[in-house]
């Protein structure tokens, strides 16, 4: 692998790193930082957006401002106060928000409401208002709580609903940010981008990397963990947010992937708790970046642990039926916390030659004295150990800190573990050619001389040479020395 500081356009932001929650978690109490110990959770990620949304926002949430009681069996109530408790979450973590406006049931003057007492309680750390979630998939009967309009339904009376809104919002506040249309499909983005709405953020975009649910086949787009990690799946997501990237250019607009994940299959898939799913939300987030992404959610919900959505970054261990104030994390939440060290920074160019399934990104970040590496391991540990690396560094930089999470394979569940940062020892394992040295006559475990091993480290020609384990990401934080 060669790193360089040569950049190649776009950076890495604290909002593409983030999470997506059902709207209705609003009215969990446990948002305030004093009630659990989400903020801090969130806090390990940086400062990640975060949206409020989901299939719950148009079935099952109620906004009110005065105390009324849902007027079409919505089964939350969300008030002020909600929003209040979510600004001391984003004070603590000094995040970005984006929030849903309910929109499967009209009533404009209920969501312009909604949307001035966001804008009033929230301040700059709103940065956009969705008007409906997936309005594309309005008539479809399997989402649950079923169907929001008939079948008449289509992106034209879409955007006559969600003009309707947006003059009702920018009646109470004029510089209320819109965002949408919070679909996968291109036709509605172009629709939302060719409307009257003023003030429009961003174009929003909803795009899962495993949604053939019935399917069994490897590689492919199935829900089996390998389909995480297969070269196919980097094909699929250029692909599809390159949809999204173009409308967005076309529209000059960002594009906001709002709602994304491993798998958008229902039931109890846990493709979602494997080691796969740290080395891919780790290895997806930074790719995406570099496809001009600004700013991603990984959708996730305030449940259980067991039973709960598979794919949430963060899920409550209580039993079932109960609640715990302190939330879990899940193996692609510790994927992202290594990305942390990234934020902030521009991509460079970045090479690998061999290695099988790796991976590599580098980011320079202040004013050209820091180089952060990260480097995907996704051959699987359980069938090849690992690979020896040579990273070659630009002139006058050294490794300062490595830090790496790992599973014994790809497939272990609930098994991901963390190495924090800490120094590179002066010899490190290196099992390739060439290695910079050697440690002969060194002691067995049993107490009894050793075969020679050859070690590795940073060698005379600038180069770090070693042995990285599979099933792992690991980050190497380099400094350009005086």
């Amino acid at each position: 692998m060669t790193a360089s500081t040569d950049k190649t356009g776009p950076g890495l932001t604290a909002d593409n790193v983030g999470i997506s929650f059902e709207v209705t978690d609003l009215a969990d109490p446990r948002l305030d930082p004093a009630q659990s110990n989400l903020g801090e959770q969130l806090k390990s990620l940086g400062s990640p957006a975060l949206r409020f949304g989901g299939n719950a926002l148009d079935r099952r949430t109620f906004w009110t401002s005065k105390g009324e009681r849902p007027t079409h069996g919505e089964k939350v109530t969300v008030t002020p106060d909600d929003l209040k408790r979510l600004k001391k979450l984003v004070d603590v973590t000094g995040s970005t928000v984006t929030i849903g406006i309910p929109l499967g049931t009209y009533d404009p003057k209920r969501g312009a409401d909604m949307a001035a007492h966001a804008v009033d309680i929230l301040g700059d750390s709103l940065v956009g208002l969705a008007i409906g979630n997936e309005p594309n998939g309005y008539t479809v009967k399997d989402v649950p709580s079923g169907a929001v309009r008939g079948k008449g339904w289509n992106k034209d009376k879409y955007v006559e609903q969600l003009e309707t809104y947006a003059k009702a919002i920018h009646a109470k506040r004029p510089d209320a940010p819109i965002i949408g249309p919070d679909v996968y499909d291109g036709a509605w983005m172009e629709a939302f981008a060719d409307s009257e709405v003023k003030k429009k953020a961003a174009i929003s975009q909803h795009w899962y990397q495993l949604y053939e649910c019935d399917s069994t086949q490897v590689p492919g787009r199935g829900p089996q963990a390998a389909n995480l990690i297969d070269p196919l799946a980097k094909e699929a997501a250029k692909k599809n947010l390159g949809i999204g990237k173009s409308k967005a250019d076309d529209a000059g607009l960002p594009l906001w992937l709002e709602e994304t994940g491993p798998t958008s299959c229902p039931g109890t898939n846990d493709t979602s708790l494997t080691n796969a799913s740290a080395l891919w939300a780790a290895d997806y987030t930074l790719y995406a970046a570099t496809l001009g992404v600004e700013r991603m959610a990984m959708h996730s919900m305030l449940g259980a642990c067991n039973g709960g959505a598979p794919m949430s970054l963060i899920c409550d261990p209580a039993d079932h039926g109960d609640r715990s104030n302190a939330f879990q994390v899940r193996p692609n939440m510790l994927g992202l916390r290594l990305l942390v060290p990234s934020l902030g920074g521009h991509f460079t160019r970045t090479s690998v030659s061999g290695g099988g399934n790796m991976s590599a990104y580098t980011v320079v970040k202040n004013d050209g004295r820091t180089l952060v590496t990260t480097v995907i391991n996704a051959n699987d540990a359980a069938s090849v150990g690992g690979n020896p690396v040579t990273l070659a560094m630009p002139s006058g930089f050294s490794v300062d800190s490595a830090s790496q999470v790992y599973g014994e394979s790809n497939d272990v569940k609930n098994a991901t573990q963390v190495v924090p940062a800490n120094p590179l020892p002066a010899d490190v394992p290196f099992s390739g050619d060439g290695a910079p040295g050697s440690a002969s006559g060194a002691l067995s475990p049993s107490g009894g001389p050793s075969s020679p091993q050859a070690t590795g480290g940073v060698g005379d020609d600038g180069k770090l040479w070693i042995d990285l384990a599979g099933s792992t990401v690991t980050v190497f934080v380099m400094t350009k020395r005086a």
